[in-house]
């Protein structure tokens, strides 16, 4: 039996309404954007819908740029991994921006894996509020 490829794509990219992680609700598109200021709550990301893949597991993967934590030491990526729930899935991957702000600046690079494979890949660019 031939196992089906799955179909990602990328439906919404930018700075969205702020996502609550409690609720089945994705957040709304505010602005399809790469370029993201530096303002602090400022949510951002992107959904992809995944068809084809129900019942495998998804790894995510957000990398900062070089964001200390209070002992002055870089934190590592933020990655998990979530179950797809259905044959035609919608998922949010993103973050938001912290105080404080000066050491949110840079590519804050966001990718999903599907069997080892990358299927989705954004890099978006925080900039302070005045650039």
């Amino acid at each position: 039996m031939s196992k089906l490829t799955a179909d990602v794509s990328i439906i919404y990219s930018g700075i969205f309404s702020q996502w609550d992680s409690n609720s089945d609700d994705l957040p709304r598109l505010l602005q399809a954007t790469v370029h993201v200021p530096a303002i602090i709550d400022t949510e951002f990301g992107f959904i992809t819908r995944i068809r084809k893949a129900k019942n495998q597991v998804l790894t995510y993967c957000i990398y900062h740029p070089d964001i200390t934590d209070n002992n002055g030491n870089i934190r590592p990526p933020f990655d998990g991994e979530v179950f797809i729930k259905q044959n035609d899935w919608r998922f949010y991957l993103g973050d938001c921006i912290w105080a404080p702000i000066t050491n949110k600046v840079g590519n804050w690079r966001m990718t999903l894996e599907l069997n080892g494979k990358i299927i989705a890949n954004k890099t978006f660019k925080v900039h302070l509020p005045d650039e």
